[in-house]
């Protein structure tokens, strides 16, 4: 475009195609057509990370990527953008905590762990374990799981077709694989029937780990792990509907290995995943 005659007054002008001084200004300096540029840009990346995020991620998440990614802009501007382009990361269903059968006559191990004193120096000092269910059209699969409640990290998880002792016992035997069969590890779980079992205490015994039980019916001093299960159902279990048992067994495979673990932000470790989280602890000790 050429140069404005500046015979030609910037008032007549500004009246005549209906704009500011201070937008006319701005134009001439080509500041407005810049800033127009990063705000294409930044909503591309805002959008671009919430499908990668499985369209999960609500503003915070999405700001601390972009702070990461070097862009200079305040999470109000993040959660503004978002409404405009219609994107929400509401769940759309409510997460209901069930607990495990604690009416056994099994033994109870005494609540070693305690929430409220939690404070770990590094990985392998505490793991948790549960159980939760997951739908499949006229059926019920089960999955148990085992966390690093240093890192949140997933580290042993199973599924089975029913509730018996089997499902607990492989998750807590692949988390053991996976890091390297550490001793004096503390195992926090539920009253449930399966982790009161002869055959999951013997487990523990034969690898030296020390057994701790919740109180009776009270589900948050296995918070992390309800939280998990919480984000599994509302990210990934309750958005979408699975053609075969196959399928849905994959789609949690990839969620807890290539999502959950290694990509997905938890606010509670600093915005970084449990993979980066660990990689950063221990190189700064």
């Amino acid at each position: 475009m050429k140069e404005l005659s500046t015979k030609v007054p910037v008032a007549f002008l500004c009246r005549h195609f209906d704009l500011s001084r201070s937008g006319y200004y701005s134009w001439s300096k080509g500041q407005g057509t810049i800033r127009k540029t990063r705000q294409l840009f930044l909503r591309a990346e805002i959008q671009r990370l919430f499908e990668n995020s499985k369209r999960t991620y609500g503003s915070p998440r999405i700001f601390q990527e972009l702070s990461k990614k070097g862009f200079p802009c305040s999470e109000n501007t993040v959660a503004k953008m978002m409404k405009e382009l219609g994107l929400t990361g509401d769940q759309k269903k409510k997460f209901k905590v069930i607990t495990t059968d604690s009416n056994h006559s099994g033994p109870i191990a005494p609540r070693v762990f305690k929430i409220e004193d939690f404070k770990l120096k590094g990985p392998n000092e505490i793991w948790a374990g549960d159980i939760t269910y997951v739908a499949f059209k006229d059926k019920f699969l089960y999955l148990a799981v085992v966390m690093d409640l240093f890192s949140r990290k997933v580290i042993g998880w199973s599924i089975t077709e029913s509730l018996e002792t089997k499902g607990v016992s492989d998750a807590l035997k692949m988390a053991f694989i996976r890091q390297m069969n550490p001793e004096k590890i503390l195992f926090h779980s539920d009253r449930g029937v399966q982790y009161a079992s002869q055959e999951f205490r013997d487990l523990l015994d034969g690898k030296g780990a020390i057994p701790s039980m919740s109180r009776k019916g009270n589900c948050y001093d296995n918070a992390f792990v309800e939280t998990f299960f919480k984000s599994l159902k509302s990210e990934l279990i309750y958005r979408n509907e699975y053609d075969c048992e196959k399928a849905l067994r994959n789609a949690i495979f990839e969620y807890i290995e290539t999502w959950y673990n290694r990509k997905r932000l938890h606010s509670s470790l600093g915005y970084l995943s449990p993979v980066e989280y660990e990689k950063i602890n221990q190189t700064a000790a």
